[in-house]
């Protein structure tokens, strides 16, 4: 399987990884700005975006998946970054070939298994007729009744595209990705600890990662620094991407 990316810029390579119902277009901006140091490469991960659908979906299986692209892209040894269910594929990816990774940072999730959240999203999404919706504006319609913020429905939107023959279809594999959707809220399973350069970000909004949670952080990342994000929620990189830019930038250049 060949995973669909993007690259910019030359350096040492960064990997970035985007979150559930994401792509790596959610990372364009920032990646292009990355750049100026590092070679960058946005990924599409399984059943998301222009990579391949796959008739199953783990962190196991995003963590092979990630290794397969670093060596067939010629890369032993890179920068990770991940957002979401992306930041548990890196840690998933740093805790399994800990030598494969220089630094991470990992955005706004947590090695630990969630209850949900998605549930709405997931039905919502599903129930979408693709079959009879005319465009775009009629689809925001739709799901509109069910998702009130408008923010996360264009997040979504951004999987609908266009069949040659007409109508519409979802870029992502939602299928497989409803069926799995316990496996995504699920930990990861680390071999052995990762105790390179490790920099949590979380949003001060957001609830996915708390003040417990660090010495669990350092339990698998020995060296982990936490990073609070003022006046940002989940989706950090969207909301603030100045100051995730910044934190970013100051800790690859330790």
């Amino acid at each position: 399987m060949q995973l669909n990316y993007k690259t910019f810029g030359q350096g040492p390579p960064l990997l970035i990884l985007h979150g559930l119902f994401g792509t790596l277009d959610n990372w364009q901006t920032l990646a292009k700005r990355w750049a100026a140091h590092y070679t960058v490469f946005i990924i599409d991960q399984r059943n998301h975006g222009r990579s391949p659908h796959m008739d199953a979906h783990s962190y196991p299986l995003m963590a092979e998946d990630l290794k397969a692209f670093m060596e067939a892209n010629w890369m032993y040894e890179a920068n990770l970054l991940g957002h979401s269910m992306g930041g548990k594929t890196a840690m998933q990816f740093a805790t399994h070939f800990p030598d494969m990774v220089n630094k991470l940072i990992v955005v706004d999730i947590a090695p630990k298994s969630y209850s949900g959240g998605h549930e709405i999203i997931v039905e919502a999404l599903n129930d979408l007729d693709l079959n009879t919706i005319e465009d775009r504006k009629q689809a925001d319609s739709i799901l509109a009744e069910r998702i009130s913020d408008f923010g996360v429905r264009q997040f979504l939107l951004k999987n609908l595209t266009r069949n040659k023959e007409g109508g519409y279809r979802w870029k992502m594999n939602l299928p497989i990705l409803t069926r799995d959707y316990e496996a995504i809220l699920e930990n990861i399973t680390p071999e052995e600890t990762f105790d390179g350069p490790t920099l949590f970000i979380r949003g001060a909004a957001s609830n996915y990662i708390d003040d417990n949670d660090l010495p669990l952080l350092q339990t698998h990342f020995p060296v982990a620094e936490l990073a609070t994000v003022a006046d940002a929620g989940h989706w950090v990189h969207a909301q603030k991407p100045e100051e995730l830019f910044q934190l970013v930038s100051t800790f690859l250049e330790k």
